[in-house]
């Protein structure tokens, strides 16, 4: 219980290292395209250079940005929906989309290398090569 304590901490004294939530709808520059976030009926699209690649339900827009500080793009985003978050990672095209497969509300979320670390009302989680891991503790310290 020290340990989680003290992860919790650690991970709490790095929040300026956090990139912040946006309600951007773009838009957004991407090594892949342009990101443009649409609301159409009760769901949103996300378009890469106004062709639609993906289809989610949220009532409200949010989403948390990897920006690449060489060239000021968007690298990854983590979009928030109602079935839970959605990972785009548009260092490639098409863009990988990927399904977090888990319903939560993320607060903050930190990138390091390929995996994202998220606080979410359940705890903290990390999602990696496809898998959604719950940490217990950790020792890693995440900016």
């Amino acid at each position: 219980m020290r340990r989680l304590f003290l992860a919790a901490i650690a991970a709490t004294s790095f929040a300026t290292c956090v990139h912040a939530q946006s309600n951007a709808s773009g838009p957004l520059v991407t090594p892949s395209g342009n990101l443009q976030f649409v609301r159409i009926d009760r769901d949103f699209v996300g378009m890469l250079d106004k062709e639609i690649f993906d289809r989610f339900g949220a009532n409200t827009l949010m989403h948390f940005d990897d920006v690449d500080n060489a060239n000021d793009t968007v690298t990854r985003t983590l979009v928030q929906t109602d079935s839970g978050p959605v990972l785009y990672d548009f260092r490639r095209r098409p863009p990988l989309v990927q399904h977090l497969g888990e319903r939560m509300t993320v607060k903050r979320v930190f990138w390091q290398g390929d995996e994202v670390v998220m606080q979410s009302s359940q705890g903290w989680f990390r999602f990696k090569r496809g898998a959604l891991t719950k940490l217990q503790s950790s020792t890693t310290t995440y900016h």
